[in-house]
């Protein structure tokens, strides 16, 4: 289970670990809304209204989502998704990645200015 914050987000796929979304604040709503709806490595947790934004979650809803992400068929889905984006991630972390080239031009910036 995850506030979605931007880094929680990346450690979990870069551990292949599937998202319970559970948003507080801020930037946390779009990144759970990205996690859930656009790369699907998550599921959302509901509020005991069905809001997604704002309410209360109760222990039964949570308990709900838990067993849904270990053994349900959106947990499967979502399971599949997140080891699919961690092979992806660690790609653009190696050298000559993505991530990789991207850090070595910032140095490179960093350095030419100082």
């Amino acid at each position: 289970m995850s506030h979605c914050g931007w880094n929680s987000v990346l450690e979990s796929i870069c551990a292949s670990v599937p998202i319970l979304a559970w948003p507080m604040m801020a930037d946390q709503h779009l990144n759970a809304r990205m996690v859930v709806d656009e790369i699907g490595v998550g599921l959302r947790v509901l509020a005991n209204n069905g809001s997604s934004v704002r309410g209360f979650v109760d222990s039964e809803m949570i308990e709900k989502m838990v067993k849904e992400l270990i053994g349900g068929e959106d947990g499967e889905r979502v399971r599949k998704k997140v080891k699919e984006m961690q092979k992806t991630a660690r790609m653009a972390m190696e050298e000559g990645g993505s991530s990789w080239r991207t850090l070595d031009q910032l140095i490179d910036e960093t350095c030419k200015r100082t």
